[in-house]
């Protein structure tokens, strides 16, 4: 399995720190779309997550087109290089995305509006699911049908199995084999990735024979599922690096190395040495 560094640090991308080399990351669009200038060469490889989380959580909806985004893309592909894969502009399936408040302690904007509901009219779980996984499944046709030549990935997004599933049946049905795909993303599980039904929805997939990545899974989903995974990645090492004192000898200005190369890397390099059997009890528990 591929395990990819997730990172606030785009600059990690073309930093000429060579303990970096080797390590692919993971980056999000939001650190990306803001630069101007062009960007340097990449000197590893990397994968790209679309921001789609933070988009619907603070607007509700995508407030770029796919042509806009596919334009993005092809920017980063071609001034970066180095990209193994994009995902598309997405539309994630947890509860308090789609209706919107305050989850643990975050506003969400709530999608209704994109959805076509009305203040005050009834608006059911199961079916803003359904148009939340149509608007994915059409903007991956999208972006393939723009540019056939970028590396989008399929994602699936659901809460339920059978949700997981109904979209995979889309893609089916919308001419897409997603066993014939190089990685098919598995979205709506970072924050609740150690649960026995995620394992149950990997477990399915798997047997379907589909080249799964986790985004976001933390040491613990992959304790649980990870020998199933293709590829995932994290940044879970961040909130530890935020929480945890400042490592001795690091010569950063920060008071804390929530965004520092030394100790993602151990964190790093823990998971990837660990040994094989994933599904070791315990295994990532320190």
């Amino acid at each position: 399995m591929k395990f990819m560094l997730g990172t606030h640090m785009a600059n990690w991308l073309w930093d000429d720190d060579a303990r970096l080399d080797g390590v692919t990351l993971f980056i999000s669009r939001n650190r990306l779309a803001k630069r101007v200038t062009p960007f340097p060469a990449a000197r590893r490889d990397w994968s790209l997550d679309s921001g789609g989380f933070t988009e619907l959580k603070d607007h509700g909806g995508w407030r770029i087109s796919p042509t806009e985004y596919a334009a993005e893309v092809r920017r980063y592909s071609d001034q970066l290089g180095r990209l193994l894969w994009a995902a598309p502009q997405d539309w994630m399936c947890e509860p308090w995305v789609i209706f919107g408040g305050t989850h643990n302690g975050q506003h969400f904007a709530g999608t209704q509006e994109a959805r076509g509901v009305n203040p005050g009219e009834p608006d059911d779980l199961g079916a803003a699911v359904s148009r939340h996984q149509e608007f994915t499944v059409q903007n991956y046709l999208d972006l393939r049908r723009i540019a056939p030549d970028l590396p989008f990935i399929p994602v699936l997004q659901g809460w339920t199995l059978e949700d997981y599933q109904r979209c995979a049946d889309l893609y089916g049905d919308a001419g897409v084999d997603l066993a014939a795909a190089p990685v098919v993303g598995l979205g709506s599980v970072c924050r609740r990735q150690a649960t026995e039904e995620i394992a149950q929805i990997v477990d399915h997939f798997h047997a379907r024979g589909l080249s799964l990545h986790g985004f976001g899974v933390k040491t613990d989903g992959l304790g649980d599922y990870g020998d199933q995974l293709v590829s995932a990645d994290s940044m879970a090492w961040s909130v530890g690096g935020r929480r945890d004192p400042k490592l001795p000898g690091c010569t950063h200005r920060a008071k804390n190395c929530a965004n520092c190369a030394t100790y993602a890397l151990r964190w790093h390099h823990r998971i990837v040495n660990a040994p094989p059997s994933w599904r070791q009890a315990g295994l990532f528990a320190a």
